[in-house]
């Protein structure tokens, strides 16, 4: 089968489910976007996959999957969303063994597959099919996936600004070890704007 290979554009708060994010996934040749609603975990899992400088102090649930199956000699190739019944996207994991090159399919919900990937740094894909039932075209002009970040409010981004490096550090730390990934990446992308700068 012809698969469209997804990019991930980024990650923001759902302007239709309250308490919901939007992932949004972008084919590479044509631009078109395929948006997928996630929850508050889900977009954490994503993120923290996305952003290899913040690591929690204890496993969470991909990273734990993300292990065992990599223990087990397997590797993600790839992951395929390969059809959209009523809204809701159906993705399979395609795992190979290292050695034995045995194959091994998982049915997953999407915004597990793609927490997934990025672990795994494996491609996305879809079929032609999704695309035209799900796809839409958007101009937006949005950073790079690494870049992306939960949307904040402007209270929020103005008293991030307000902080020395230090205390940019000091506050980092704390999030992590309390486990408050959403404050964690919105501190994480302050010291990447500040270190863009100096640059």
């Amino acid at each position: 089968m012809d698969y469209k290979r997804l990019i991930i554009r980024g990650i923001s708060y759902s302007q239709t489910q309250s308490g919901a994010y939007a992932l949004l996934l972008e084919h590479e040749e044509t631009a078109v976007k395929l948006p997928v609603v996630i929850g508050n975990f889900e977009a954490q899992a994503i993120s923290l996959g996305l952003e290899k400088d913040i690591h929690p102090p204890r496993p969470l649930t991909h990273d734990l999957f993300a292990k065992f199956a990599k223990l087990s000699g397997y590797a993600l190739n790839s992951v395929v969303i390969y059809q959209i019944i009523d809204g809701v996207f159906f993705s399979n994991l395609n795992f190979k063994h290292t050695k034995s090159e045995e194959e091994l399919i998982l049915d997953a919900r999407t915004s597990d597959a793609v927490a997934m990937a990025v672990r795994f740094e494996a491609p996305i894909y879809t079929t032609e099919q999704v695309l035209s039932e799900a796809g839409i075209l958007l101009d937006l002009d949005l950073p790079p996936a690494a870049e992306q970040q939960f949307t904040e409010t402007e209270s929020e981004t103005s008293s991030l600004k307000d902080l020395s490096n230090e205390d940019l550090a000091n506050l980092l730390e704390s999030a992590v070890k309390d486990e408050d990934f959403d404050a964690a990446l919105e501190i994480q992308q302050e010291i990447k704007r500040r270190n863009k700068k100096i640059d």
